[in-house]
């Protein structure tokens, strides 16, 4: 087991045991999660692939590996082509390509809790073509094989204080208890670990840079709710913080407890949830209803007290990083410092803070050639040292009681080309352009996502990811159910209206394949906004992340006067935000770095 090829072929002889003739590989947990614990990590272990997003298929004589736009140069850089395909989606889907790779016949392996219902109706429906059959394993054959698969994480539940929640859990069960009544339902399965977190105001520890429990939760019409998690996971102050109205079970009753619902209506989020659930609700007699996860709205939408929260948290965390830019501005050209050095140092500034939970991301530390991998990951055995003549780019994050955080800032090592500087203002022009965007209620991510490409689509440029995503408060980094893309970008989903209160990511880019990578990303809040003589209520964006832009990448002569006006009250603030957070040469470098372009 000590090469991926090993593996492989330790899997193959798994599922001929199993007398399978393939079996599908997600890179999810029992939770539907995007971020998984290290037990669920079996992609990865399989494969190399360090990627977030992802899905293998093992057939006899042939393997394939799925990724999207964001992965098409890390993949082949972490996985072997002589033994894996790469296939792109969603230009090919797993059940298309099954269908015409799998034998006639064959019988296709899949876990049913790691795959949704929509998913293995899909699948199935595919293989009908080669009369081939999927079928649901009691026993993963990939666990099956992995001699030092982690153990589940045994982190403790906190509380998460309503004076960072904003509201008690009670009264969001008495909502969702409401949302059960205009159902006629009786009860409602939760699976996501972050709509558990926010409905019971507690958090965990058992996803690496997501401070979430392994847990499931069932709320009932009355308001009560039954939370299922490891009583090794339990303290006092989490019993007492609870009360009476939840009751705690042992995680190992929940798949049994779904065989309890005879003659009820018990409503499930088909896009939340693992196939096993539905379908173990319905085998004990129960009714599914495929409803919307009612927390995942109300979650989305920032209350006053966590909007001001995330402020806070922007400010200590704009301070960490810039005086994080201004080493690496002095560190870098001197030469030996690497991706991984500079992620550490990233890393410690922030802690320093005295405040950080944890990082909200593993960092994207990318110098060069790296940096047009859009979600590289650093490794011992990857990362470069960083170089004159490049461009560095890291994209990070801070988890903090009162707010997550994630942004994205490049520095030229020594001075850029005409060409990054170019692509540079393009990228940040985007940036701009959807910073200020005003519209409607109603209006969706997918709407407003060409106005960030535009000025790169006016030169024959593009970028292969979204614009923006859902970000919690110290919650996931990465939150539906709202998100600038373009309408095909894979996990896109139903457009959905932006909402006052949600926090969205802005981050266009441009990546130069072999040679550097850029984008600029800050975080927006969707806020309400009137003009005189108008007649309606707009919405627009205010910014959150407070961090300088690098000048020296910009060429102010591509700039309108509208975008030149922007950027400078946008550092104005910065610097007049964060300066007082900062002393002696830090603070004399922000100032110096915001000062207003001309």
């Amino acid at each position: 087991m000590s090469t991926y090829t090993a593996r492989l072929a330790a899997l193959r002889d798994q599922l001929s045991r199993q007398q399978l003739d393939g079996f599908v590989v997600p890179l999810t947990d029992e939770h539907m999660s995007e971020y998984v614990g290290a037990y669920a990590q079996r992609l990865a272990w399989l494969t190399g692939f360090q990627g977030s997003a992802g899905t293998a298929v093992v057939l006899p004589a042939e393997a394939a590996i799925f990724t999207d736009g964001r992965y098409t140069l890390q993949v082949r850089e972490q996985v072997s082509a002589d033994d894996w395909q790469f296939v792109g989606v969603p230009d090919t889907s797993v059940s298309a390509w099954l269908a015409g790779h799998a034998k006639q016949g064959g019988r296709i392996g899949y876990d049913p809790w790691l795959h949704t219902r929509a998913w293995v109706d899909e699948a199935s429906k595919a293989l009908e073509v080669v009369d081939a059959t999927l079928v649901p394993v009691d026993t993963n054959p990939v666990d099956a094989i992995w001699p030092d698969q982690p153990a589940r994480s045994d982190a403790r539940l906190s509380v998460h204080e309503d004076a960072n929640a904003g509201r008690s859990s009670a009264d969001k069960r008495a909502v969702v208890a409401d949302w059960l009544t205009e159902q006629e339902a009786d009860a409602v399965v939760l699976a996501s670990l972050e709509s558990i977190a926010w409905l019971l105001n507690v958090r965990g520890g058992d996803v690496s840079r997501t401070p979430v429990a392994l847990a499931y939760a069932v709320v009932n019409a009355d308001g009560t709710a039954d939370l299922y998690v490891a009583p090794e996971k339990m303290t006092e102050e989490v019993a007492q913080h609870l009360g009476n109205a939840v009751r705690v079970h042992d995680h190992r009753e929940f798949a049994p407890a779904l065989g309890t619902f005879a003659g009820k209506r018990v409503a499930v989020d088909p896009t939340l949830s693992v196939a096993a659930i539905p379908l173990a609700i319905e085998a004990g007699g129960g009714e599914v209803v495929a409803l919307r996860d009612p927390t995942v709205v109300p979650r989305a939408t920032k209350n006053s007290v966590e909007q001001a929260g995330h402020r806070s948290a922007s400010i200590r965390d704009g301070a960490a990083l810039s005086r994080f830019l201004r080493w690496i501005s002095i560190e870098a050209p001197k030469g030996g410092q690497t991706e991984l050095s500079a992620a550490a140092k990233l890393e410690e500034f922030r802690r320093e803070t005295g405040v950080l939970k944890d990082l909200s991301f593993d960092a994207i530390s990318a110098t060069g050639p790296h940096g047009a991998i859009p979600h590289y990951h650093v490794t011992d055995e990857s990362s470069l040292p960083i170089e004159p003549g490049q461009l560095y780019l890291i994209d990070s994050g801070g988890q903090y009681v009162d707010g997550t955080t994630d942004v994205t800032r490049v520095v030229p090592i020594g001075a850029p080309t005409a060409e990054m500087r170019d692509r540079f203002t393009r990228v940040l022009k985007g940036h701009i352009a959807l910073a200020t965007a005003v519209f409607p209620r109603g209006t969706t991510g997918a709407q407003l996502d060409a106005l960030a490409r535009l000025p790169l689509w006016q030169a024959g440029l593009d970028f292969a990811h979204g614009t923006g995503h859902g970000v919690g408060s110290y919650l996931s980094v990465h939150e539906g159910p709202a998100r600038i893309a373009k309408p095909s970008y894979p996990g896109s989903g139903p457009s959905e209206s932006l909402l006052p209160g949600m926090i969205l990511s802005n981050e266009p880019g441009y990546y130069k394949a072999g040679e550097y990578g850029i984008r600029i990303e800050n975080l927006l809040l969707v806020v309400e906004r009137t003009f005189e003589g108008g007649e309606d209520v707009m919405l627009a964006f205010e910014t959150l992340t407070l961090a300088p832009i690098d000048r020296d990448l910009i060429d102010s002569a591509l700039l309108t006067p509208g975008e030149l006006s922007w950027l400078n009250d946008y550092h104005a603030r910065v610097a007049g935000t964060l300066a007082p957070e900062l002393e002696g040469e830090d603070r004399a470098w922000l100032i110096e770095r915001c000062a207003p372009l001309r």
